[in-house]
């Protein structure tokens, strides 16, 4: 992870000089982002689980999860199985994600649409804002508290909503404290790169009623939505739906596996 973030910040530097040009193609989007966190309380209701699904065409844990030819068609897919939300990595090295992912699937749906990336400056909010994106991904244990909550004010400033992930317990904490809305428990270490299907179930205890909570990593069928505490209110899911037959049909089985249980 401290090798991508600094990979990022040598990118950053040479991304100053087009500061300008973001900011004046964001302009000429003429949209107003969607809310993130409306999206996954209402997709939430009823007993569902909102699903926050990811255009995803590689990862380092799983190596190459599938040929990916046209992500705006996959988002779709998604979109008509009922998932609240995308999920675009658009980090290249190590994901074989790009920019251009995030902007074909903005034009192919109309949900909100989450970049997914090792964000550690503010001309990359300003880069996801001119993409196409409503929201942005950051990973607390990159930052020290006061650059993190510095980063959730210009993530909001460009009327986009920050969705902060952790996975220890001492950045959930500081997750908390940056007063992002909606708050993100990866089960997976990406130190590491090892799964704790437990990590949730430790952790979703402490926080508050009022944030969004979001699973990371570790759900591929059903049971796992099943498995997963009842403070959960969406889930991120990336490979089991790229590597998916059907992926639109597996969407509409997590996002209806409680409800399923209650059923039954």
């Amino acid at each position: 992870m401290a090798t991508v973030a600094e990979e990022q910040r040598a990118r950053v530097a040479a991304l100053r000089s087009r500061r300008r040009e973001l900011a004046g193609h964001a302009k000429s989007l003429g949209r107003t982002p969607l809310d993130l966190a409306a999206a996954l309380r209402s997709a939430g209701a009823g007993g569902a689980v909102a699903i926050i699904a990811e255009v995803k065409r590689r990862s380092p844990a799983a190596g190459e999860l599938g040929a990916i030819t046209d992500p705006g068609a996959l988002a779709l897919q998604y979109a008509v199985g009922g998932a609240a939300a995308i999920s675009v990595l658009t980090e290249g090295p190590h994901f074989h994600g790009s920019l251009d992912d995030l902007s074909r699937v903005r034009d192919c749906v109309r949900l909100p649409v989450l970049r997914k990336d090792f964000i550690v400056d503010e001309l990359q909010l300003l880069e996801a804002l001119a993409y196409g994106a409503d929201a942005a991904l950051l990973i607390a244990e990159l930052f020290e508290d006061a650059v993190l909550a510095g980063l959730v004010r210009a993530v909001r400033d460009l009327g986009l909503s920050p969705l902060v992930e952790a996975h220890e317990p001492e950045a959930l904490d500081r997750a908390i404290a940056s007063g992002a809305t909606i708050i993100g428990i990866n089960q997976r270490d990406l130190r590491t790169l090892e799964l704790d299907r437990g990590t949730v179930a430790r952790l979703a205890g402490h926080v508050p009623a009022d944030r969004v909570l979001v699973a990371e990593s570790g759900v591929a069928v059903p049971a796992d939505v099943r498995a997963l505490p009842p403070r959960v209110d969406a889930v991120l899911v990336g490979s089991a739906l790229v590597r998916a037959a059907e992926a639109r049909a597996l969407v509409r089985d997590l996002a209806d596996a409680r409800r399923a249980e209650v059923s039954s």
